[in-house]
């Protein structure tokens, strides 16, 4: 069977491989088996076209959409011809081709406007409580107005975090699996110093904008306070700051041992307001000696930390010891923990290389994978939390990117953003939100990930 899948575009002859095309999508999505002949020169543009004919033979109704193509587990990124001769794979044999969904936004979603620069995002509560149906799955800010906000659509925001005296820098969200979505926990870190909990009804149906207070303020640090992370069950947070150290907080309303002050309930403007605690640190690591930009806590035992150092630190957290130490020769601004067995590390730092390191692997302290299509720093990285593959990450270049492991190049770059992109993270596993300098919160939607 021969395939020409061009569309009637003229091109030179060119030599025909003998390919079969298989899937791993569901039944709609698969064309027929058989071996079929196409040009040795088609691109991965031809080779959808080829793939969306075949289907459509077996669906009249099928609508084109766009496809990637994997040869031996490697995503394909230049032609046929030329992808075959640089991994030494016969053009004499039959060749196996997986096709799977393009990995891009298929929409661009309207900005949402903050009034200073959006440092900080977080859309993981559709993958942390269990109760939160899509309704009412948020996005979490942090702006250098020194607020927080919850957003729960595009332009939608419906409660906003009033409290802190400077920037916002760092935000996540607690909530524990299965917590309901009337009762919200996130946190909040600042430039002056505090790290702040928060409480709300992610329920609540609102005309306008309310603002709320933290129930909890957390003091301790001594210079400004770069990121947070919370421990999985969300019953703690850590902290990494200027100050060069990592502190550990009691993340729940109660006042457990730690808190050292405890407000009553006060009117303002003739309304009650909630109680609001103040606590002390349960712990502190010391080892960073410089900023601590980066804190992930990804499970119960272990806390990940970056730092201006030029180190990744991986500590103890029941002996408040570091484990293992990654010097990487730059700064570092941002990382994250994921991927294969949500065992890799990837990095971001002074420079345009995204980097990813496998811990496991004894021997060495290398990164596996560098990519370097970014121009400038790297300033958030965040792993898709149901893929081993892919990642996204954000730069002062203005861009956002998305990775695939499988491939060098970035799948998509999307680039909404006007100025640098300082904070990006995946919402309901199928969009990307982003803020940046230009005080706009981003969301590019219609990203098949599987």
């Amino acid at each position: 069977m021969d395939i020409d899948g061009n569309d009637g575009a003229s091109e030179e002859p060119s030599r025909q491989v003998q390919v079969r095309f298989v899937t791993k999508l569901k039944l709609q999505y698969k064309a027929q088996p058989a071996s079929i002949a196409i040009p040795a020169n088609a691109t991965r543009f031809r080779l959808s076209n080829i793939v969306n004919n075949l289907i459509q033979k077996g669906n009249e109704d099928w609508e084109p959409e766009p496809f990637d193509f994997l040869i031996d587990g490697e995503l394909v990124r230049m032609s046929l011809e030329e992808f075959l001769l640089a991994k030494g794979i016969s053009i004499e044999k039959v060749l196996e081709i997986e096709y799977i969904k393009a990995v891009a936004p298929r929409k661009e979603e309207e900005p949402s406007l903050h009034d200073d620069w959006v440092s900080a995002v977080d859309g993981s509560n559709d993958g942390k409580a269990e109760l939160v149906v899509l309704s009412y799955r948020y996005i979490l800010t942090g702006c250098y107005d020194s607020f927080g906000r919850i957003w729960r659509a595009v332009g939608t925001c419906t409660h906003v975090l009033e409290g802190h005296s400077g920037p916002v820098t760092s935000v996540c969200i607690c909530s524990p699996k299965g917590e309901s979505v009337m009762d919200q926990t996130v946190a909040t870190a600042s430039k002056d110093r505090t790290v702040r909990l928060w409480k709300f009804d992610a329920e609540e149906s609102l005309n306008q904008p309310k603002k709320i207070r933290a129930f909890k303020i957390l003091r301790g640090h001594n210079a400004a306070v770069q990121s947070i992370g919370s421990e999985p069950s969300g019953a703690m947070v850590c902290s990494g700051s200027w100050d060069c150290t990592i502190n550990l907080w009691d993340a729940s309303a109660s006042d457990n041992e730690g808190d050292i002050v405890s407000v009553k309930k006060r009117k303002k403007g003739g309304e009650h307001q909630e109680p609001q605690s103040e606590g002390e640190a349960l712990s502190t690591f010391v080892g960073h000696t410089q900023c601590v930009s980066s804190v992930v806590w990804p499970e119960r035992g272990t806390i990940y930390s970056a730092s201006w150092d030029h180190s990744i630190r991986r500590w103890d957290v029941a002996t408040g010891k570091d484990s293992q130490s990654i010097f990487c020769g730059k700064v570092v601004n941002c990382l994250d923990i994921g991927g294969e067995s949500s065992a890799l590390i990837a990095a971001g730092c002074s420079d345009p290389i995204l980097r990813i390191w496998d811990p496991r692997k004894p021997g060495t302290l290398s990164p596996i994978y560098q990519f370097s299509s970014h121009n400038s720093w790297i300033s958030s990285i965040k792993w898709h939390n149901k893929s081993w593959f892919h990642l996204v990450s954000a730069s002062y270049d203005g861009k956002v990117m998305l990775w695939d492991l499988r491939t060098a190049w970035p799948l998509a770059v999307i680039d909404t953003h006007t100025e640098k992109v300082l904070c990006a993270d995946w919402w309901k596993n199928d969009s990307v939100v982003s803020g940046g300098a230009d005080s706009n919160l981003c969301i590019s939607s219609g990203i098949s990930v599987q």
